[in-house]
């Protein structure tokens, strides 16, 4: 039985349709193929911890898709940084085969993942690194960082810092509005902009913060 049913398919098409995000049939067999691995793969890695297939579309390929209006309209050299099972990143670099995305994560059995996706997909455009945050030096600033569920803002941020330049946007994907960690956010970083996401099929709130540094 294929892991990926056309429910599957349906979802995701309509899905796209409702964030204004548009698919090509490659784009959308590519996203697919990339949910069958997950699915296949989250049995022995736990790379996520949403079990049921039928969650999936929504929480993890239109929850990442979601944020697409915002990464088009700034650069081309992106990290997701704790990329875990690859979201929002691999979604990203299927949407956008023109720029360069590096998936980051301390977990080895997750960065085997990514690079298997990266293999069977043939993401050209994608790089996965296997270190700590505070140990990665990258040849050059990313012009935008992305984070889904990794850590508090302070610790984003702070984590982050070395890994980008005063043009660098931070975009933290959050579920409630984090009022608590706005607090907490270090002194050379601001909020440039907080956006409501609305995310087909999923339940509760999704929010986007901006962030820049102030050098």
């Amino acid at each position: 039985m294929s892991l990926v049913t056309a429910r599957h398919a349906d979802e995701l098409s309509r899905g796209a349709q409702q964030l204004a995000v548009e698919l090509t049939p490659e784009t959308q067999e590519k996203l697919l193929a990339y949910l069958a691995l997950l699915i296949k793969w989250n049995k022995a890695y736990n790379l996520t911890a949403v079990r049921n297939p039928d969650e999936m579309v929504s929480r993890h390929l239109l929850d990442s898709l979601s944020v697409v209006p915002f990464v088009g309209a700034l650069g081309d050299n992106w990290l997701d940084v704790g990329s875990g099972g690859g979201m929002p990143g691999i979604p990203l670099a299927i949407l956008f085969p023109e720029r360069r995305f590096t998936l980051l994560d301390s977990n080895g059995k997750k960065t085997r993942f990514l690079t298997q996706v990266k293999l069977e997909l043939k993401l050209a455009n994608l790089e996965v690194v296997h270190s700590r945050v505070e140990a990665f030096t990258p040849a050059q600033p990313f012009s935008g960082i992305v984070s889904r569920a990794f850590s508090s803002l302070e610790d984003f941020s702070n984590w982050t810092r070395h890994l980008g330049d005063g043009e660098t946007r931070w975009l933290a994907m959050k579920g409630l509005h984090p009022d608590d960690e706005l607090q907490a956010l270090p002194a050379d970083f601001r909020v440039e902009s907080a956006h409501q996401l609305e995310v087909p099929g999923c339940q509760g709130q999704r929010h986007l913060l901006i962030l820049r540094r102030t050098l």
